[in-house]
């Protein structure tokens, strides 16, 4: 039997989140003092609004899914050496092909539906991981470049499918979003009468899977070799190009699912309205240091601060300080990346200098 195992280094990336969210907080704390509120009672609003009672418990479970299998995507793409800011268009595409498979009445049951739609989710992910994933092993084009153009163009063509070709789709123009997902492809609810559905459970099982990619298959090590050295990964033998093809499809296929979990489970439609959270993907992956187990607490992380956000207004602090906080700890983990490689820039400095002054 495979026994989870985390190595010494990811333990101690493991420890330099939990610093980078404990300064965070306590920079919240700060500029919440500095606005006249009290941080203790806005923090325990906060908790009590993620942890305390049935209800919110299910809605941090319900904002962490979706970040977690977007953040899961953002990893994977590190994982190859692709900063894939590309998840909000791969989840938006996923949420939007599987609402229209969801709202098209099959006359499947359920057992066979769900999944027929979850796929198509995944589905459109991949194909919209694919395009740039493709463009870089090809053309050598950025992803960055190729996956922002790539977020807007998603925004921009579903937006008109759904206003100009209802003749054809299941949508709806009033709404500016798709027909009502049947009830025989919507997913399951976990702790009813709440909003709790299934997608978490694919969120968690994804990760899972992941992990066991990564470090136990050769496709993973192929990634992880590919993301570390591009020249060596090739002198080894490994195709860069089809492996980074390949991470990018998984990547968006994640991405899909996690629109997919959104439209089939909370919004029972997909709305063209961008919900944001590929953008915020990226910091969950950050704060998960791209490691699959980490993306699960990371997700959890955020999806507490979503759901528990709205409590601190009972003390007086604006909701909108969960994203000042979450800026916080991006930053937090930014600097504490450059203090770990501070010694190996500092000694790449001292090699050239000392080569520069032996050649004068």
């Amino acid at each position: 039997m495979t026994r989870l195992k985390l190595s010494s280094s990811t333990l101690i990336n493991i420890g330099g989140s939990i610093i980078a969210v404990t300064i965070a907080l306590l920079l919240g704390a700060v500029v919440m003092r500095l606005s006249g509120a009290d941080p203790w009672a806005a923090y325990k609003a906060l908790w009590n609004g993620a942890f305390v009672g049935k209800r919110s418990i299910a809605e941090t479970l319900i904002y962490s899914a979706p970040l977690i299998l977007a953040g899961l995507g953002f990893a994977l793409s590190m994982r190859a050496g692709l900063f894939n800011i590309g998840i909000e268009g791969q989840l938006i595409v996923g949420g939007f092909m599987a609402a229209l498979v969801g709202a098209w009445d099959l006359g499947l049951p359920s057992v066979l539906y769900v999944p027929l739609a979850l796929f198509a989710g995944a589905v459109g992910g991949a194909f919209w991981g694919f395009i740039p994933g493709y463009l870089k092993a090809k053309a050598g084009a950025h992803e960055v470049i190729t996956t922002i153009m790539l977020n807007y163009l998603a925004m921009r063509l579903i937006t008109y499918l759904v206003l100009r070709r209802d003749d054809i789709l299941p949508v709806d123009p009033t709404f500016v979003a798709t027909k009502k997902v049947v009830p025989e492809a919507r997913l399951p609810l976990l702790m009813p009468p709440t909003r709790l559905h299934l997608g978490i459970v694919i969120a968690i099982a994804a990760a899972i899977i992941l992990w066991y990619i990564l470090f136990k298959t050769r496709f993973g090590f192929n990634v992880r070799a590919v993301g570390l050295s591009q020249g060596a990964s090739a002198y080894g033998g490994i195709n860069w190009g089809r492996t980074v093809v390949i991470a990018m499809i998984i990547a968006g296929a994640l991405a899909g699912l996690a629109g997919a979990g959104e439209s089939l489970g909370l919004h029972g439609r997909h709305w063209s309205a961008a919900p944001g959270y590929g953008f915020t993907a990226i910091a969950v992956g950050l704060v998960g240091r791209n490691h699959p187990i980490g993306v699960i607490f990371s997700g959890l992380l955020f999806g507490a601060l979503n759901a528990g956000g709205p409590a601190m207004q009972s003390a007086d602090v604006s909701k909108e300080i969960v994203q000042l906080i979450q800026g916080f700890i991006i930053l937090a983990i930014a600097a504490l990346e450059v203090v770990n490689r501070f010694p190996a820039i500092r000694s790449r400095f001292s090699r050239r200098s000392a080569a520069s002054k032996a050649g004068a």
